[in-house]
């Protein structure tokens, strides 16, 4: 029973009754939405199509705007620490 509590982190009985709540208001907000389990499970699936059919073109893009920054924000970096560095 001891190990059973150390891995709820809390008594058995408790963890249930908060379960309970939690699940009756995400079911509630869910109902209120008229969402589905399934519905979630679809919009995750539609989401890494929809990249997989972009051709990973949005990972390009995101790479691409870092590079952009890198190149201003890494000599200013440098910099800046050279200049601290003599003072």
């Amino acid at each position: 029973m001891q190990a059973l509590t150390r891995f709820l982190g809390d008594s058995p009985l408790k963890v249930l009754i908060k379960l309970a709540v939690v699940s009756f208001l995400v079911g509630l907000v869910m109902s209120a939405f008229g969402w589905t389990p399934f519905d979630i499970l679809y919009g995750i699936q539609a989401f890494f199509e929809r990249i997989w059919r972009m051709g990973f073109a949005t990972v390009d893009r995101f790479l691409g705007y870092m590079l952009v920054g890198a190149a201003i924000v890494v000599p200013v970096f440098l910099i800046i620490r050279l200049t601290r560095l003599r003072s």
